[in-house]
């Protein structure tokens, strides 16, 4: 399929999804897109799997069917799921202390926060006041800031969202539980078995298939509240250098370090295939990732607020997984539908409901904190589909 005779909408999709390669190609028409992909599941069959674009600015460079693109906090939701792989099989226990775990996080006031906080953003560590800028390339300095910091409220009384502590904060009890990163759990219980192409810290082999994450000329919502100093997303980047710069996070050094929080790429279609399992009820193809109980107590929703105590957003999240808030619709319009955005207009949603998923990436940054004109359009065409 070609739009205006120029780009050209590469890949496949089943007849009853033609309104999500249509909406694609309207975002390079109407939309200004350079480069995405989308991917979708249904009943655990791969129905959408298209692509277009390129992957610079430049437009030097077509986006091919294994291009890798970031997909930032949807990283987040993969730490998450790390977590709950434990929880099945007894490792951990979510309603335990993480102190239980990793005795040193205790310190100052942190012994009532338990494993399922840290992972529902209600923690109260959100923020990592002894760290400087660049420390999120340092693992080690990363989990010795969170052990001396003060919870900015008692855990379990307020949501917000966990912008960077998060990955940090799951990562250590893996790795405390399992003696892995979590970047390598992830892809040796997760991706490997799913044959899914995403990495949190992309092999060196593989950076050449990264496109270029472009900044939007309508400009950032998140970019500009991270950079006013009086903000409670600007103290929680502290250890993060250059927040929102295109540039930074083009670099090799961010592409390869392997950041929990937010320093995954991978095709869109692999994003899908996780997410199908997980609608599927932790099973796709015959591979369990998860048992039905996990999924289901992974998705139960922990808190609801007006404004988060993080972005000032109307949030609502599960353990790991964000929901759709009051009159939200970013998760589709099933209100059990979960998923996660990621900050430069990336999405994942898993609806049980109706056995579907969906990813979706771009390399051109969103105008919101996630959300944005191409993103809901996808979001929007998937779930018209009956």
């Amino acid at each position: 399929m070609t739009v205006n005779g120029t780009i050209e909408i590469h890949g496949d999709c089943e007849p009853g999804f033609v309104a999500v390669r249509d909406s694609l190609a309207r975002n390079f028409s109407e939309h200004d897109e350079i480069g995405s992909a989308v991917a979708v599941y249904q009943d655990g069959e791969k129905v959408v799997d298209i692509w277009g674009g390129h992957m610079d600015s430049a437009r030097s460079r077509l986006w091919r069917e294994d291009t890798l693109c970031i997909m930032y906090s949807i990283a987040k939701s993969m730490c998450a799921t790390a977590l709950h792989i434990l929880a099945d099989r007894r490792q951990v226990d979510l309603d335990a202390p993480v102190a239980t775990y990793w005795p040193e996080f205790a310190q100052n006031g942190k012994d009532a926060v338990l494993v399922r906080h840290i992972i529902s953003h209600n923690c109260g560590v959100c923020f990592a006041d002894a760290t400087a800028a660049g420390d999120i390339y340092d693992y080690d300095r990363m989990i010795a800031a969170l052990e001396v910091q003060e919870p900015a409220w008692p855990a379990g009384s307020r949501g917000a969202y966990n912008t960077v502590n998060i990955g940090y904060l799951a990562g250590e009890v893996v790795r405390r539980v399992t003696g892995t990163p979590i970047r390598d759990f992830i892809h040796q219980n997760i991706c490997r078995p799913l044959g899914a192409d995403y990495q949190i810290g992309v092999n060196a082999d593989d950076v050449a298939r990264i496109a270029d994450l472009e900044p939007n000329p309508a400009g950032s919502a998140m970019a500009a509240q991270a950079s006013n100093g009086e903000t409670p997303l600007s103290r929680a980047w502290r250890p993060n250098p250059n927040p929102m710069n295109t540039d930074t996070q083009n670099s090799l050094e961010f592409r390869t370090a392997g950041i929990p929080s937010f320093g995954g790429f991978g095709e869109a279609r692999a994003m899908a295939r996780i997410y199908a399992m997980l609608a599927n009820g932790g099973e796709i193809d015959g591979t369990r990732i998860l048992s039905r109980e996990a999924v289901a107590r992974a998705t139960e929703t922990q808190w609801t607020e007006a404004a988060d105590g993080m972005t000032g957003r109307a949030m609502r999240y599960a353990m790991g997984y964000a929901k759709n808030p009051p009159g939200g619709t970013a998760m589709g319009p099933n209100e059990n539908a979960f998923g996660h955005l990621g900050s430069g207009g990336a999405r994942a949603i898993a609806d049980p409901d109706r056995n579907r998923a969906l990813c979706f990436v771009s390399n051109l940054h969103s105008e919101g904190f996630g959300v944005g004109a191409r993103t809901e359009a996808i979001v929007d065409a998937t779930f018209s589909v009956a």
